[in-house]
């Protein structure tokens, strides 16, 4: 591929790591066909900045983000130094004026997208990947190339691995993971641990992941004192896939993480914690790859205890949802993606 990327996207407790993630795996994919990446981001996470350092990518920093005049400027400075790159947006803040100076800057731009939200959208490719993205309206140029739906999702490499991986569904699910986004600003997570609290399962055992950005760790730990607990709090888990093949079944928000879950055959109930989260979760129940339980502030605790002590138990329930996600998200989004990004440099490079 040859050419270089610049991916402007942000993390934070308040925006979540999603953004951040899936532009990583966006990244993995053109590294690994001979491109250059450059990630400009205001991120308040040092283990995702050093991951990304890690993985051999450039980070520039931002000390603040748009539509603080900040970003621009610095932004534009990078751009400068790479005149051929394509720029990648993805975060709700970039509005059609952001996209409309990468383009007269003379930069190919691709915006990853969740809810076409925007009155317009400049960009040479809008990418969404989720499961309603095809009945969406999206008011675009008329080089503006869409891709819609879940056969573009984006994988990291650590799932990518696990590509034909069969799980086995046990009679009684014992093995609970617990992810509740990359921030969980409201606390949900721990919501879920009361409920799991109240579990009659004998020799139930979780995993709560705690995400880079969740500014609740300690409380969390605290939660989990009562020595007849078997729940154990992580954070900075380097291994997602391992925990995710290790689990019976799975406790969500309803973010890009369920593409993962899905991937990897992992039946799971959603929390909506966001609101950009909401057609997914609807979505995903719909056509039984799993259940959503709504708007997290609504669910009812007696609810979440309930619903935990019917999936574990429900053998059959579980394995419907493991194949029917599997058959959903078959791992080569990152490729489809790439394709049509090398396809636009000739179908667009002449309308600026």
């Amino acid at each position: 591929m040859g050419a270089n990327i610049l991916i402007r996207a942000d993390a934070s407790a308040e925006v979540g790591t999603g953004h951040l993630m899936r532009c990583l795996a966006l990244a993995q994919g053109w590294k690994a066909r001979g491109g250059q990446v450059v990630f400009v981001t205001a991120c308040e996470s040092e283990v995702l900045c050093q991951r990304l350092l890690d993985e051999g990518f450039q980070v520039v920093m931002l000390e603040q983000s748009y539509p603080d005049p900040y970003d621009w400027e610095h932004t534009l400075q990078v751009l400068a130094a790479h005149s051929d790159a394509w720029l990648v947006l993805d975060g709700y803040h970039f509005d059609p004026v952001y996209q409309r100076q990468i383009k007269e800057a003379g930069h190919r731009l691709l915006v990853i997208d969740d809810m076409a939200h925007l009155d317009h959208y400049y960009a040479d490719v809008v990418l969404n990947q989720n499961i309603n993205a095809e009945r969406l309206h999206y008011a675009c140029e008329s080089y503006t190339r869409l891709l819609l739906g879940t056969r573009y999702v984006l994988l990291r490499s650590e799932f990518l691995a696990w590509q034909g991986w069969q799980r086995e569904i046990p009679k009684v699910a014992r093995k609970v993971l617990v992810t509740l986004g990359g921030g969980d600003p409201d606390n949900v997570t721990l919501k879920v641990i009361q409920a799991l609290q109240q579990v009659n399962v004998d020799d139930l055992e979780t995993v709560v992941v705690a995400g880079a950005s969740n500014p609740y760790f300690r409380e969390l730990q605290s939660a989990i004192r009562n020595p007849q607990s078997a729940i154990r709090v992580v954070q900075n888990v380097i291994n997602m896939p391992k925990l995710m093949a290790w689990a019976d079944m799975a406790v969500s928000a309803g973010g890009s993480t369920c593409w993962e879950m899905a991937f990897m055959g992992l039946p799971s109930l959603i929390l909506v914690t966001a609101g950009d989260q909401r057609t997914v979760a609807a979505g995903l129940h719909e056509r039984d790859v799993m259940v959503s339980l709504g708007w997290w502030e609504q669910v009812r605790d007696q609810e979440v205890v309930e619903l935990l002590g019917w999936l574990l138990e429900d053998a059959t329930k579980r394995a419907e949802m493991s194949q029917l996600g599997q058959q959903l998200i078959d791992g080569r989004g990152s490729e489809r993606m790439l394709a049509a990004m090398g396809e636009t440099v000739y179908e667009t490079s002449s309308n600026w």
